[in-house]
Order: C-alpha cells, then sequence, then structure tokens
C-alpha cells in the first residue's frame, strides 16, 4: 500500500490515519505536505467536531521518512514543523490515538494533538539526537510544556525509548489503556467531546495554549450565543443540552 492520510468523518469525529504500512507509517515529505492541507479541509467542514489521529495498524507513526526527505527542494525539518503547526492550531480538540510506536515526528505529531491515549505497549521517543538533528524550537517548546524541562532533556539529550507506563508518568499521555481497549475508549471519549459546547471547548483550548489576550472576544462570543442559558436549562430540567455556537448563519 501507496503511503498516504486518510480520513473519514462519522457522528462528528473526523479520523486522520497515517499509512505507510512498509515503514512502520514513517512519514513521507509527501505526508508531511498533504497534512495542513488535510487538516483544514476537515476544519471547514461543520459536520466536525473533534478530530482523531492514528496509525494503520499496529503502530503510530515511527518517525519521518528520511529515504524521502531528499526528495524535493522543501527544507525537511520545515516541513514536519508546517504540520505540527497546522495541528496544533486546528480549531477543534484533537486526539492522538497510539499504538505501537510513537517516534520521532510520530512524538511530534502526538504532541501537537490536544490529549494523548494510548494503548499498553506503546513506546514513545524523540530522537534528532541520533541523527545530529537540531530539534525546532516551536517542537521543543511544545515537549517542554507538556513534560517539563528535565523530561523534555532526558528524552532529547538520550534519544531513547520509553515505554507507555513511563509516557504516563512523565505527563505526555492523558490515558493508558489495556490491550484490545483503545478504539474503544477514544470512540466513547470523542463522542463525549461532541455533545459538549463548542463554545467553551474553543475558548479553553486559546487559553490553555497561551491565548490570555482572547479575554474580551470570547466574553463576547459567550453573550451572543445562548449557550449558557441552554446549558443551565439543561441542568435544571435533566435532560442533555443541545449547544448552539456557532450559530448556523
Amino acid at each position: 500500500m501507496d503511503a498516504a492520510l486518510h480520513s473519514t468523518v462519522a457522528g462528528g469525529v473526523a479520523t486522520v490515519v497515517i499509512s505507510h504500512p512498509a515503514k512502520r507509517n514513517a512519514m513521507t515529505a509527501a505526508m508531511w505536505r498533504a497534512l495542513p492541507e488535510l487538516l483544514a479541509r476537515l476544519a471547514a467542514d461543520p459536520a466536525v467536531r473533534v478530530l482523531v489521529l492514528t496509525g494503520a495498524g499496529p503502530t503510530f507513526c515511527a518517525g519521518a521518512d528520511i529515504s524521502s526527505l531528499t526528495e524535493g527542494s522543501d527544507d525537511p525539518q520545515a516541513l514536519s514543523v508546517a504540520a505540527e503547526e497546522a495541528l496544533a492550531a486546528f480549531p477543534l480538540p484533537t486526539v492522538a490515538a497510539v499504538r505501537g510506536f510513537c517516534v520521532g515526528g510520530g512524538s511530534q505529531l502526538a504532541a501537537a494533538c490536544d490529549l494523548r491515549f494510548a494503548e499498553e505497549g506503546a513506546s514513545f521517543g524523540v530522537t534528532p539526537a541520533r541523527l545530529g538533528i537540531v530539534y525546532p524550537a516551536s517542537s521543543t517548546r511544545r515537549l517542554t510544556s507538556l513534560v517539563g524541562p528535565a523530561w523534555a532533556k532526558y528524552l532529547l539529550f538520550s534519544a531513547e525509548l520509553i515505554g507507555a507506563d513511563v509516557a504516563l508518568r512523565a505527563g505526555f499521555l492523558n490515558e493508558l489503556l489495556p490491550a484490545g481497549q483503545l478504539d474503544k475508549r477514544v470512540s466513547e471519549f470523542t463522542r463525549i467531546l461532541t455533545t459538549r459546547s463548542r463554545l467553551t471547548q474553543a475558548a479553553a483550548k486559546e487559553f490553555a495554549d497561551g491565548r490570555t489576550d482572547r479575554d474580551a472576544y470570547w466574553s463576547a462570543q459567550a453573550a451572543g450565543s445562548g449557550d449558557t442559558a441552554e446549558g443551565v436549562a439543561a441542568f435544571l430540567e435533566r435532560r442533555a443540552p443541545v449547544f448552539s455556537w456557532p450559530s448556523a448563519d
């Protein structure tokens, strides 16, 4: 099967699958280039409420396909950073569903998601020190914000792989699931996300990512949305809320 990114949308959840089985889903230059455009299309789709990023088969992503990075004139690191930044900027909640290897560029993509769920047996590593590559400043800051300076240095200095249990303790993972339970849990959790206030989620994502200058904007959005009134009414009436933000017009 050719190296490619595949996407589906069902029940408000967009699923993007990294598929390059011959090389443990390593990202080719073409795949790095394709990801920002794919994400832009999904962000513009009104049917999408949540995005899940995962890998085909038993592996999430084993990094960059080094053999493909000499193709074309683009700077390989610039390609990966552009894809990472596009994923981090996706305006809806994003979840990385990880099994198997999540290494190098795979860890870079997982870190750019809002949340990371993994199955027992997964392995994680940030491996530029094996190749003499300077890890991008933006990627280093993102990793440090997740696991703290000590763990970020441990991973970057050593380029060693860590198990999923260690990744959970370090703060890289939100949840660690028994073998065979990852898809079920991610499906359950993303279904919950699709029922929650998109207004709350969008504002929380910006604030958590450091956009603290947007208080006035989000206060105005909340005042005009009706979501707060609907949420309170639904709570008092013991029913599921039906949130309206953003409005259909």
